[in-house]
């Protein structure tokens, strides 16, 4: 059997920076076992595959360790490949998740994901975070992950984490983040439980940044920016209870993978 595998870079307009993702068309679906070897193997902190539906498709995301229920860079990748290398006709891609029903379109050159919003309640900070991190953070929440907020940029920059530390947490990663001065806030992500120490750039991430940083600086849309090693540029726009997170792509590779009998 013969599969076709896309790697696009996401959140960038150049290869080598943003987030990398695979991206696996199907028919119909592999056995689960099947497509985590295939993300294991392929060793990027997503690999995305998607079956067509009635409606659109059904996509589903997978890290070198386990399936995820919502990943954003790995579904923009995907809505990429199907707006921009396949001859799809429709200005919308619809797509079913575990998450729910999740959309993108294309608007001004970005591609716009319109992803539901978690707000995240404010929470102790656990020891292991203090502990991984070195320091105290001005505050703490939680929903999907545990977003930790810090003084200023340079602070989020210098951090070094523990992850034996992080690895001790129970929820799925962790976010730190802080105001910025070029951009509205800026953020890093880690999740060393699922196989990503360091994550270059986080969509899911922003779905519980966009409604807290709205909150705290008095607008819905913001400018922002992940600052990993690579990097990615997004901007994030808050509707009541969606989030759009919008950013750009770019291929970087086409190719076949062979799975034998």
């Amino acid at each position: 059997m013969e599969l076709d595998l896309y790697q696009i870079d996401t959140f960038t307009d150049r290869v080598f920076k943003g987030n990398p993702a695979a991206v696996i068309p199907l028919e119909s679906w592999l056995p689960e076992n099947t497509m985590q070897s295939i993300a294991q193997e392929n060793n990027l902190s997503e690999t995305t595959f998607f079956v067509p539906t009635d409606n659109g498709f059904h996509i589903r995301w997978f890290t070198p360790e386990t399936e995820v229920d919502l990943c954003g860079h790995a579904t923009l990748a995907a809505a990429y490949v199907l707006l921009n290398l396949f001859d799809y006709k429709k200005e919308r891609v619809e797509f079913e998740s575990k998450s729910g029903n999740l959309t993108v379109f294309q608007k001004d050159g970005w591609l716009v994901m319109d992803f539901p919003a978690q707000s995240p309640i404010p929470c102790n900070i656990p020891d292991a975070i203090v502990k991984a991190f070195g320091r105290t953070p001005i505050e703490c929440l939680q929903a999907e992950d545990y977003t930790v907020v810090f003084e200023n940029e340079s602070e989020v920059l210098s951090i070094k984490p523990d992850m034996v530390y992080l690895k001790k947490l129970d929820l799925r990663g962790v976010i730190i983040t802080s105001r910025s001065k070029k951009y509205d806030f800026v953020s890093r992500f880690f999740a060393p439980n699922f196989g990503i120490d360091e994550d270059p750039v986080t969509g899911s991430a922003h779905t519980q940044l966009t409604p807290y940083w709205s909150g705290k600086l008095g607008k819905t849309k913001m400018e922002v920016k992940q600052i990993s090693r690579r990097g990615g540029e997004l901007v994030c726009e808050l509707h009541n209870d969606r989030v759009l997170i919008s950013g750009k792509a770019v291929k970087f590779l086409e190719g076949k993978i062979e799975l034998k009998s």
